[in-house]
């Protein structure tokens, strides 16, 4: 039986399901998360505030990095106010995919 994904890889890139803690100590990549509704998602703390898309900044830069992307190739598609979000990464998806995988096993 394979393991629930915090990501689905898409035509041009993926779709990537957060689950946020700004005011965090550090910024940090947690790994998955399987949550209590049996999907998962990418555990992501950042220092930011939840005020005026400083924590949705924090983390697009965050995941960038992570991902060896721009900025750019990043953006929110769904849950701009929430804690869990979905993030869509455009990129080469062989390379999306190393990468995604290994933050899952963080």
């Amino acid at each position: 039986m394979s393991r629930p994904s915090f990501y689905t890889l898409v035509s041009d890139g993926a779709r990537i399901a957060l689950r946020v803690t700004p005011n965090a100590s550090a910024d940090r990549l947690d790994g998955a998360q399987t949550r209590a509704d049996g999907s998962c998602a990418l555990r992501v703390r950042v220092c930011a505030p939840p005020d005026k898309g400083a924590a949705n900044h924090a983390v697009i830069a965050l995941l960038a990095k992570a991902l060896s992307l721009p900025k750019s190739a990043l953006a929110i598609s769904s849950g701009q106010t929430s804690k869990t979000k979905v993030i869509l990464a455009r990129g080469d998806t062989e390379a999306l995919y190393t990468a995604l995988e290994d933050l899952a096993d963080r």
